[in-house]
């Protein structure tokens, strides 16, 4: 190796799987990020945003700079040393000051709201790109700091339903096992997850397992590159999981295939359960046999129970089954059925939601939820959820809006209304590595270090803790730190004397952490999955006890509520309207803000495309753009594209450019305990 060169070991930053990477760095500058051939999580493969994605950190979006909106600088120049500030280069509308300067204005602006509205009128929404550190800082700068119980973060778009949906049967909302269980399963059931574009590295050890002979099914609205693999390939209409996995039960319980010992000793409610589903008359599979084009689902459902019932098994789900009206009923309903079969508690078998974003899970586990403190506690005041808080604002009660690393103004459903929310606020201040919509947006945006250049602890979708380490250096503050600096200016108190003394205060108030020193992470570098004690972590939950008060499991029955798609296809109903779903791409990640600067990602996928059947294909002309247009808003002009993956009547498009306004297509339906929106089935025509 050359003597300018080295190599270190780092966490990537993208999706909920935190691959290990390692950085050939040079003469201070990035060359190379691979996948070390030892790595416990991605055992010697990444994917493209893994190998390429990287790239953003020498953008010309990057922000390097603390910005302040002109019109914000004007309206408000009572809190601004500087009487001439100097315009930005990158953007016209923005001024750029000094740190200090725009620490003491925000605190400044943060006192006099306080004073005039009181705490509440100010809230708090993102955290989960950041590490660990910085989200408990977060959570308890808004909370302790300025007095305020509004804390949010992107799981309210993503898998709030799975935290509810599992904490109510199992008592942890988290995954059961490690990834490599994936390989010591008999037999996978994958529902609502294109696992090889969202979660590639997952992928990998799904297809590892399935060459080795374990069986796989699929249920989703539409085939996927794993339907090719799978034993068993169930393509169901549109908002139907919680139909589906209700009828997986009434098979495994009419065929007497549940486990009696095991839910004898460690489940509760299981005669009303039993009871529920037998009676309910949309849980019998024989229904498909009256809904064309999906007849055979009646005999695939009863085959895939069996199995699962008799197997060894895991059932791998994502945003497919959260992102709809029943989504944390459905999770539940997913739970039911491990406790059916004693799939739970041991290797090889249990419950896997492969979470979205690279410290989801260790944001909520730090607090930055409005209805959880740290480790999932009882805050003193319960928050708002985003959705409420973006209404608070319109309504006039809400004043102050602090955002970290969360693309509000695109990830969002109805974004009509997202946006009247975000034009009533006196300030929003957001922490940005590069510019995104949100950046065009805010009143104030201080550019922060990205997690190539900073330490920090980042939980992934198996619980696992990685202590990333910086690969490139920046003088670029991190988020706790503008945090602390603010707080300095804010009131004088609760401010962290170093990163280290950050760390162990949340470790103390954690239990789930409270093993995990920066000292055990810096020489494991296989991480250390939650619960982490002082004799160790923690692979798999529920070997002995359930995560409950009483260490026992309880069953939750949700009747499945007939509407949407299924209503339609039973009452032979076309009016010419067709049913979207959204997801991912594999070279895009989320908004795109990153992925897009990166010529070989952007190069690969460029725009938003809509996928259409081959019957529906021919009633329009598909060598001209088309519009889609729902009840709540429409999209730009989309490239349309024939698929035989999509099934008569129904349609689906990525989400990741904001320029194609797919987010204004969703409207306020949501789960009905979370609200996180119903992003896999709206209605829309398509227009030319």
């Amino acid at each position: 190796m050359h003597k300018n060169q080295k190599i270190i070991d780092s966490v990537c930053t993208y999706c909920g799987v935190g691959c290990d990477i390692a950085a050939l760095i040079e003469d201070g500058q990035i060359k190379k990020v691979y996948a070390k051939e030892d790595g416990v999580v991605s055992r010697g493969k990444l994917c493209i945003k893994g190998k390429e994605g990287w790239r953003y950190v020498y953008s010309d979006k990057r922000i390097k700079e603390a910005r302040v909106k002109k019109r914000f600088f004007e309206a408000n120049r009572e809190l601004f040393a500087t009487e001439d500030p100097k315009r930005s280069t990158a953007n016209s509308d923005y001024f750029v000051l000094p740190y200090t300067e725009v620490y003491d204005a925000v605190a400044a602006k943060i006192r006099l709201v306080s004073s005039k509205y009181g705490a509440k009128s100010i809230a708090g929404v993102g955290g989960a790109r950041t590490s660990c550190e910085s989200s408990y800082a977060f959570q308890r700068f808004l909370r302790k700091v300025i007095g305020s119980p509004h804390i949010d973060n992107c799981a309210r778009v993503c898998h709030s339903p799975s935290l509810a949906g599992l904490k109510r049967t199992v008592g942890e909302g988290a995954a059961t096992n490690p990834f490599d269980d994936i390989m010591k399963a008999e037999f996978l059931l994958i529902i609502g997850s294109n696992t090889t574009e969202a979660h590639p590295i997952v992928a990998n050890r799904v297809l590892e397992a399935v060459k080795a002979g374990t069986t796989l099914a699929v249920m989703d609205v539409r085939e996927i590159q794993l339907s090719k693999k799978a034993n068993f390939q169930l393509t169901i209409p549109y908002e139907s999981n919680l139909l589906v996995l209700n009828m997986m039960a009434y098979v495994i319980l009419s065929e007497k295939l549940y486990n009696k010992e095991f839910i004898k000793k460690r489940v509760s409610g299981f005669d009303a359960y039993k009871s529920s589903i037998l009676s309910d008359e949309y849980a019998n599979p024989e229904l498909f046999l009256k809904i064309k084009g999906y007849e055979s689902l009646a005999i695939k459902i009863k085959e895939v129970a069996r199995t699962y019932a008799k197997s060894r098994s895991m059932i791998l789900w994502g945003l497919g089954v959260t992102e709809h009206l029943d989504g944390s009923a459905a999770v539940s309903a997913i739970a039911n059925l491990a406790l059916l079969t004693g799939n739970i508690g041991k290797e090889g078998a249990g419950l896997m939601p492969l979470r979205g974003q690279n410290n989801v899970q260790g944001t909520c586990d730090m607090g930055c939820l409005p209805y959880y403190a740290p480790d999932y506690g009882k805050p003193e005041v319960e928050g708002l959820k985003t959705q409420d808080i973006l209404e608070s604002a319109v309504k006039g009660e809400m004043k102050i809006l602090y955002n970290i690393g969360e693309d509000l103004s695109h990830i969002h459903a109805n974004l009509s209304k997202v946006r009247e929310g975000l034009s009533c606020f006196e300030m929003i201040v957001v922490h940005e590595v590069i510019e995104a919509d949100m950046t065009s947006i805010a009143d104030v945006v201080f550019g922060v270090k990205s997690a190539y250049e900073k330490r920090g602890v980042y939980t992934n979708a198996e619980r696992r803790l990685h202590l990333s380490r910086p690969i490139v250096e920046s003088d670029l503050p991190d988020d706790w730190e503008i945090l602390n600096e603010i707080t300095k200016r804010v009131d004088g108190s609760l401010e962290f004397a170093s990163q280290e003394a950050l760390w162990d205060e949340a470790r103390s108030v954690i239990e789930r952490y409270a093993g995990a020193t920066y000292e055990r992470l810096s020489v494991n570098n296989d991480g250390l999955q939650w619960p982490v004690t002082a004799d160790g972590d923690t692979p798999r939950l529920h070997l002995d006890r359930f995560r409950t008060a009483d260490g026992i499991a309880k069953f939750f029955y949700k009747k499945y509520e007939l509407r949407g798609h299924v209503k339609e296809l039973l009452d032979a109903n076309d009016d010419g309207f067709y049913w979207l779903t959204s997801g991912r791409i594999i070279a895009h990640y989320n908004n795109a803000s990153q992925t897009r600067s990166v010529e070989k990602l952007l190069s690969s996928y460029s725009e938003d495309i809509v996928l259409i059947s081959h019957e529906d294909a021919k009633k329009i002309d598909m060598s001209q753009r088309i519009l889609l247009r729902s009840a709540y808003g429409q999209s730009a002009l989309l490239k349309p594209k024939e698929s035989k993956s999509i099934k008569k009547g129904t349609l689906y498009t990525t989400f990741h450019f904001r320029e194609s306004g797919i987010n204004y297509l969703f409207g306020d339906e949501a789960d009905e305990i979370t609200k996180t929106s119903r992003f896999k089935a709206v209605k829309v025509e398509i227009i030319q």
